[in-house]
């Protein structure tokens, strides 16, 4: 097998999927541990079935807790394994074993044996104890997640709660009964014992709970407007709902979940501002690719050579400088496959340690009743998922500097060739001015939140925890990071849009007219100032709800189907307009006319 053969078969192998065609989409096998998510098609009162496993859950499932549209019912495997723990858990404290969390205090207090007669006692007052978070509490969206998170590990039956309050938790995730819960406090190790503390507080009937009936009111309230009952602690089961990292990992699968979005959308609103500005496409060109294989760089490259200039996707824009003599573009257009690449190999990488911690038993001591074994670990440690979110906001903002500095090109006249601050009358209008240095100051702040939270350490509870995550910081700046990218993206795309303005009656591909088209429903064309921030915040929402990707994704579809019939065809055929011109012509070839609608 010759060099380029070679080199051929690794970008097969790593840049086209297990499937018989090439994907635009950035696709794992993630759950081939799990077996695929456990979602069915049922619907309960307008929502998505979800059985809780305990194995199977995945990131978006969790992202539509968040959203609302799940109703949540108990595997039935995952009900006999919570009851064989519990059985065999109470038998133990029925004989008066010396076991951590059950028959000891916690922590340093491990060394202290409990009458037998206040181990239950010991459990609220855990939970009383734990209670202490600060900061504005999470979302009712946010604490969902959270309650979803921890009905899935409790149910993989290591945690020793009993199968009636496992039904209560339950219970109020479908009624969207939520504790308050202070989104500071957690170190990420131990679990996230304040933040799971408080969402097991309201569930005893104390402190704040929030309901779509009541609002944020005292939890004896909220539960009994919404028809439910407290739950009563047995033995372990206070240490039960608070040991695990699920505060920080349900906060990363929401970060995760919308940068692997935004990273998408970079793609297509770079693809854009190019066109705008008059780049040439050779440097995507397959040959230039096929000789790095990442996987994320040759999708990236795939992805922009199918969404810009060709005899199938034609843009009027880039015809109008055909052979112009440009041979190269500034680093922010030329290197997007090599840059963006990346970000989506490593929210896919960000993706898998995350789904595998959702299904992960991070409770101490874990029960194993087959063979009658009660083992304190420390599964708890949260530094997996901590790790993964310091990594995945590094990745990320590199998408928000990549696209400020587009930003810049397209309202700077000299870079641009368009109206300073593309608008009409300068001087009397200041156009565009702000938003870039809006823009550039979300890009500054998340330099900043870049700074890994994992690297530091702090000893707690008397040196028993010498070594903690600080992983909740991670999660919530990881998600601050993500927040700001989607602005700066929706800046890019707003100026990109407006660029097109100047370049009319010339259009773009039809696909990328799609998206200019999407964005004029929510922000029409500066012809003079205005107060522009409410449009501005309408197409970050586009960004945010994946708006931008679901517009190209059919016709990028559709491009993969053609491209796995036509490989080297369509190899040649896309290359820009100010290189050569393809001596082979795609739509003579038969089988063509089918991508023509």
């Amino acid at each position: 097998m010759g060099a380029d053969a070679i080199i051929e078969e690794q970008v097969r192998k790593t840049s086209i999927s297990s499937q018989s065609r090439p994907r635009f989409d950035s696709e794992s096998s993630l759950l081939s541990d799990y077996g695929g998510s456990r979602t069915t098609s049922r619907v309960i009162e307008g929502k998505r079935l979800v059985i809780v496993d305990g194995y199977s859950m995945t990131v978006e499932d969790l992202n539509d807790c968040h959203d609302g549209l799940c109703h949540m019912e108990l595997a039935e495997s995952a009900r006999q394994r919570i009851i064989k723990a519990r059985t065999f858990l109470e038998k133990c404290a029925n004989e008066h074993r010396i076991v951590y969390g059950i028959t000891t205090g916690f922590g340093t207090f491990s060394n202290v044996q409990i009458n037998p007669t206040e181990i239950r006692q010991l459990q609220l007052n855990l939970i009383r104890s734990h209670s202490t978070g600060y900061g504005e509490p999470l979302s009712p969206q946010k604490a969902r997640m959270l309650l979803a998170l921890r009905i899935n590990v409790l149910a993989k039956g290591h945690s020793g709660i009993s199968i009636e309050n496992v039904e209560k938790l339950i219970a109020a995730f479908n009624a969207f009964v939520v504790s308050y819960v202070p989104e500071q406090g957690t170190v990420g190790c131990s679990g996230d014992l304040c933040p799971l503390a408080h969402l097991a507080l309201g569930l005893l009937g104390e402190g704040k709970m929030w309901s779509p009936k009541t609002g944020w009111s005292d939890a004896t309230v909220v539960l009994k407007e919404n028809g439910l009952t407290k739950m009563e602690l047995g033995p372990k089961e206070g240490l039960a709902l608070i040991n695990g990292t699920q505060m920080v990992s349900s906060l990363g699968a929401l970060a995760v979940q919308r940068a692997e979005n935004i990273a998408k959308q970079a793609d297509v609103i770079a693809a854009l501002t190019l066109d705008v500005l008059k780049g040439t496409t050779q440097a995507y060109d397959s040959k230039i690719h096929r000789v790095r294989p990442h996987k994320g760089q040759n999708d990236v490259a795939r992805r922009l050579r199918a969404l810009l200039h060709s005899d199938l996707n034609p843009s009027e824009i880039a015809e109008s400088h055909r052979n112009c003599g440009k041979v190269q573009d500034a680093y922010t257009l030329r290197c997007v496959p090599q840059v963006h690449g990346i970000v989506h190999e490593t929210v896919e990488f960000c993706k898998g340690i995350i789904t595998r911690e959702l299904n992960s038993a991070t409770d101490n001591p874990l029960i194993f009743p087959d063979q009658e074994q009660i083992i304190s670990g420390g599964n708890f440690h949260g530094e997996y998922p901590a790790k993964v979110l310091d990594y995945l906001a590094i990745a990320v903002q590199e998408l928000a500097q990549m696209s400020e500095r587009r930003l810049e090109r397209l309202v700077n006249h000299e870079l641009s060739g368009l109206p300073t601050f593309l608008t009409k009358f300068g001087g009397l209008n200041s156009g565009f001015m702000t938003i870039q240095l809006c823009a550039a100051s979300l890009v500054s702040e998340n330099k900043v939140l870049c700074h890994p939270s994992s690297a530091d350490s702090i000893p707690t509870s008397c040196n028993q925890e010498d070594h903690v995550s600080m992983g909740g910081f991670a999660a919530r700046k990881a998600l601050k990071v993500v927040e700001h990218v989607e602005a700066v993206l929706a800046m890019e795309l707003i100026a990109a849009c407006q660029g097109m303005e100047f370049l009319k009656p010339l259009k773009s591909t039809s696909t990328l007219q799609k998206v200019y088209d999407l964005v004029r429903t929510v922000f029409k064309p500066l012809e003079e100032d205005r107060f522009m921030q409410p449009e501005i915040q309408s197409v970050i929402q586009l960004v945010r709800e994946n708006k931008i990707w679901t517009t190209v994704e059919p016709f990028l579809e559709r491009m993969a189907d053609l491209e796995s019939d036509f490989p080297d065809v369509l190899r040649q055929q896309m290359t820009s307009p100010t290189g050569h011109t393809p001596n082979t012509q795609p739509h003579n070839h038969p089988g063509f006319d089918k991508f023509a609608h």
